[in-house]
């Protein structure tokens, strides 16, 4: 099935338009980011967590006045889709099973006619979060890293760096629209955690693969047109893919926003972050990586001064 049938579309001839909308995207966000800030889940942040669940409704107000009088002030209390499901959370930390401890028994005192079942305790000290924040850094890192290789070896490496610069655009722009979105939905309930580091992960797959699918195309066009410019190629290869990428990245898309509107809010902050992260890859493929390979060679034309700009490509 095709949606666009010989479309000839000047994507790379508007590329500075988008150089500026997506600079102008990242900066609003990581100034959001550094005003406002991400929260941090308990896996990196350290504390205490429990998941209970009453059996009949209870007040968020009332539990949080039921904590700080039991010396938990500023607990973090949300419901967990109804409320009959409460999730609570502390930075404040004890050996063992203590701070669970506390936490349930000033529950029993204060609610003892709503009986409850606690679901879920995690427990995460400052020193295994510290960790887990370096292991998601460097994962990331070496992630890309990687790409990198595999991509020089299989195309030039200024396909390989556009690819990699398409990547590091898509994360910031995923991290902006998280801020943004918290700074000014903060109901939405998204945090950086373990769930959001694989939708991170996730994400730089898949907008790898559609950028190599772009530039498959490209060497395959660059055999059949030799003589054009790279320009040219490149916006025919993307025209010749657009109904591929646009029906695979709509379907995961679809598939993502039902996760984000019923998974609840385990899986909110990782079907947000991949939802966004769809959308970006899908943008930088055509806006950012082959726009960052035909300026590149445009500007060795200007240095070199020679008259055609021919393609190049390894075979």
């Amino acid at each position: 099935m095709r949606l666009f049938e010989n479309t000839n579309i000047n994507f790379l001839g508007k590329r500075k338009i988008f150089y500026i909308v997506s600079i102008t995207f990242i900066i609003a966000g990581f100034i959001a980011l550094f005003l406002v800030g991400i929260p941090v889940g308990i896996d990196f942040q350290g504390g205490t967590e429990l998941q209970v669940k009453f059996e009949n409704p209870v007040d968020i107000g009332e539990i949080r006045t039921i904590m700080d009088n039991a010396g938990f002030w500023g607990m973090e209390i949300k419901t967990m889709g109804t409320d009959k499901d409460i999730l609570l959370r502390t930075p404040m930390q004890g050996e063992g099973q203590t701070i669970a401890d506390r936490i349930r028994s000033a529950i029993d005192n204060a609610l003892p006619n709503n009986k409850y079942e606690v679901l879920r305790v995690d427990k995460v000290g400052p020193k295994i979060g510290a960790e887990l924040r370096t292991n998601a850094f460097f994962a990331v890192i070496f992630s890309l890293i990687g790409i990198l290789v595999y991509l020089s070896f299989r195309f030039q490496f200024i396909y390989a760096v556009a690819a990699v610069i398409g990547l590091f655009h898509d994360v910031f722009i995923t991290i902006a629209a998280i801020a943004l979105s918290h700074a000014f939905i903060p109901s939405i309930g998204l945090e950086f955690g373990q769930t959001m580091l694989a939708a991170f992960l996730t994400l730089i797959g898949f907008s790898v693969n559609d950028t190599v699918i772009v530039f498959d195309r490209i060497r395959e066009n660059i055999k059949l047109y030799k003589n054009e410019d790279i320009e040219v190629v490149m916006n025919r290869s993307i025209n010749a893919t657009l109904s591929r990428t646009v029906i695979t990245s709509g379907i995961v898309f679809l598939t993502v926003l039902v996760l984000f509107i019923f998974g609840g809010e385990v899986l909110r902050s990782f079907s947000f972050t991949f939802g966004i992260g769809i959308i970006t890859g899908t943008y930088s493929s055509v806006f950012v990586s082959g726009a960052i390979v035909v300026d590149w060679k445009h500007k060795l034309l200007k240095h070199t001064g020679e008259k055609a700009l021919k393609p190049a490509f390894k075979k």
